[in-house]
């Protein structure tokens, strides 16, 4: 499905029912956005690991402008603040009032920014893997030039180079980068996962490139207008968004939660998937009944 929005066309999909019988009655499922990340990437990945998330709530994939199966332009408007804006005016619409919002690495970037800055428009903000400013760059480099090898130091060269600039690139940079991102790497699995996506390298290079977007933002100034039940996760071994950001965003949001997955780097949905599903739905049915 496609959402005419804002100058551009947003590609979204819809994964379980907002309304289903129980008993005598029929209750409303609270619906939830799921927010990729990348830049560069689209919302496929999530699928089908974060299904099971659909016997609690109606999930709203969609790719960024610019990305996947959403509509190109012009790429100096693809950036956080855009990605933003597309968010809120998708979330108007489809006729939604406040929503369960699932942001994780770039797309927990997104879904700071925009609990910040539309807070009526968000009723739970669940951060996966992320960091609130352009600081995770200069950890990231020091963590790969620590524990990568020679090959993994190269395609990282290349990315703050902004020297992914086609599709096999990007696939090889990942392919590389797969033990560093998950601790249960399995290459069969990974190239399956990137082979039903749709890589976007311009999109990745307006972000990770020499004066790109993410070389210079920071959402910590923002971080205190945010008001909806906020949870944290991060990855105990994770390389590019390290806990240290993730822990910095709880002390940031009042009355955040924090869990650290001491098994997991990057990829949490692939090194501890069952534990990621429970620490979503727990903490969005609790936040609902206190």
């Amino acid at each position: 499905m496609r959402a005419r929005i804002r100058g551009t066309e947003i590609y979204f999909d819809i994964e379980g029912a907002g309304l289903v019988p129980d008993g005598g009655r029929m209750v409303e499922r609270p619906p939830a956005f799921v927010i990729h990340g990348g830049p560069g990437g689209d919302h496929s990945g999530f699928k089908p690991g974060f299904g099971p998330l659909a016997g609690r709530l109606q999930l709203v994939y969609f790719d960024h402008r610019g990305q996947g199966r959403s509509a190109r332009g012009d790429s100096r408007l693809y950036t956080l603040d855009e990605n933003v804006e597309d968010m809120e005016a998708l979330r108007v619409h489809l006729g939604l009032g406040p929503i369960v919002s699932i942001g994780t690495s770039y797309g927990g970037m997104v879904a700071m920014a925009h609990a910040a800055r539309f807070p009526d428009s968000v009723s739970h903000l669940v951060l996966i893997v992320t960091a609130a400013h352009a600081g995770f760059n200069a950890r990231a480099r020091a963590i790969v030039a620590e524990r990568g090898s020679e090959a993994q130091k190269a395609v990282c060269r290349q990315l703050w180079a902004g020297e992914l600039d086609t599709v096999e690139k990007l696939r090889h940079y990942y392919d590389v980068m797969g033990p560093m991102y998950s601790r249960t790497h399995d290459p069969a699995a990974a190239k399956a996962s990137r082979d039903r996506g749709i890589l976007s390298p311009e999109a990745l290079n307006r972000a990770f490139a020499p004066g790109g977007f993410l070389q210079s933002y920071d959402l910590r100034p923002e971080l205190g207008r945010i008001t909806a039940p906020t949870l944290i996760l991060a990855g105990r071994h994770d390389w590019i968004c390290p806990p240290e950001f993730s822990e910095e965003i709880h002390r940031l949001i009042p009355g955040s939660e924090l869990r650290i997955f001491e098994e997991s780097s990057h990829a949490i949905r692939a090194d501890e998937p069952q534990k990621l599903i429970d620490a979503i739905a727990g903490f969005v049915v609790y936040k609902r009944r206190t």
